[in-house]
């Protein structure tokens, strides 16, 4: 396995303009190399916020990632290739089958869930679809797969993958599903880049919300070393960055919008590593 060089990214969630703006801005002026919005009614629509985002700052923007049964195959494919075309190729785009919680969005906006195979089929031909629209050009896919089947198309169709385990996976087990990725994916393995998104950076205590965004307390998020945090020291922490890339393979790394300052030092830290 070839070693990757670290790429960064910011997961935001915004709830006005003026502080979308911001966090964009912010995370170009810090060294960030992309910009990540993720799916669901409950937040601003992300292809929209991220067009935004790609107006105000010169930085890569991406769905992460966008819930495919939201939107029918063809629309999820257009608002993709669109957002190529307009940011010259800045965009990335990162779709799944959906978390549970967006079973009831689909139902709100008057789509069918489907099972979980209809689901994945949806993938398939919104891939499909993109890849016609784009021609020559050729959008970067983002796959989320932490199960057999999805790993196999993510071995198969990704640029990327999100590693989809939950706050309490442990190491080894993100580890073996990380070999079981690139044992799929054979030549295309070294193709492949791994991502990992974290909750938390830094020092200060785990606000509540972690909780609702991991399904666990915090006290307890802490106490299991989870990977969806990443605590210490600027040293620390880039230390355990190059711990995890060794280990798991994880070198394009996602931290929630509200540690930016907090993990700004570790960009400057792995700088070129």
């Amino acid at each position: 396995m070839s070693m990757r060089q670290f790429r960064f990214g910011v997961a935001g969630s915004p709830t006005t303009g003026e502080e979308w703006v911001k966090t964009v801005r912010q995370a170009a002026d810090l060294g960030f190399q992309t910009v990540l919005m993720p799916d669901g009614l409950q937040l601003p629509a992300p292809f929209s916020s991220l067009a935004m985002a790609a107006a105000v700052a010169d930085i890569r923007v991406g769905t992460f990632v966008a819930a495919a049964p939201l939107r029918t195959p063809r629309q999820a494919a257009w608002e993709a290739h669109t957002l190529t075309v307009l940011t010259d190729g800045r965009f990335e785009f990162g779709i799944g089958t959906g978390r549970p919680v967006a079973e009831q969005q689909t139902a709100e906006v008057g789509l069918r869930w489907g099972t979980a195979r209809e689901r994945r089929e949806q993938v398939i031909e919104t891939l499909d679809l993109l890849r016609e629209l784009d021609g020559e050009r050729r959008t970067p896919i983002m796959l989320a797969a932490g199960g057999p089947k999805a790993l196999a198309l993510a071995a198969e169709r990704a640029d990327i993958v999100s590693l989809a385990k939950d706050a309490t996976t442990p190491r080894s087990e993100v580890a073996a599903v990380a070999r079981e990725l690139r044992e799929l994916a054979g030549a295309r393995a070294d193709d492949i880049e791994l991502a990992m998104n974290l909750l938390a950076a830094g020092t200060r205590p785990l606000p509540p919300w972690t909780k609702r965004a991991s399904g666990v307390d915090p006290d307890e998020l802490e106490a299991m070393d989870s990977l969806m945090l990443l605590r210490g020291t600027p040293q620390e922490m880039a230390d355990e960055l190059l711990r995890r890339r060794d280990q798991i393979g994880a070198s394009y790394i996602s931290v929630n919008s509200g540690y930016l300052e907090d993990f700004a030092p570790v960009i400057e830290l792995l700088d070129g590593k």
